[in-house]
């Protein structure tokens, strides 16, 4: 079984395209950054060394359940 240059290089070439792509990826995942500017109350990520984003944090919430309780306890006492 010979294997030709082409197929020698064409497999040297999908090798580099795969190590691009995978080093390409590990940078572009986005990074959680901190923001002493904007406090604790934001949520900053940088993606890429370039792309900065930030948006405020969420809020715990309320459970729906507990909700409807403490309206019908207000609704009753008057």
């Amino acid at each position: 079984m010979t294997i030709s240059r082409l197929s020698l290089k064409a497999l040297a070439i999908a090798v580099a395209v795969a190590a691009l792509v995978g080093a390409t990826l590990l940078l572009a995942r986005p990074q959680p950054i901190e923001s002493a500017v904007l406090g604790a109350d934001w949520e900053c990520t940088q993606t890429a060394f370039v792309l900065t984003t930030c948006a405020p944090r969420a809020q715990q919430a309320i459970p729906a359940v507990e909700t409807s309780r403490k309206d019908a306890i207000r609704q009753t006492r008057g």
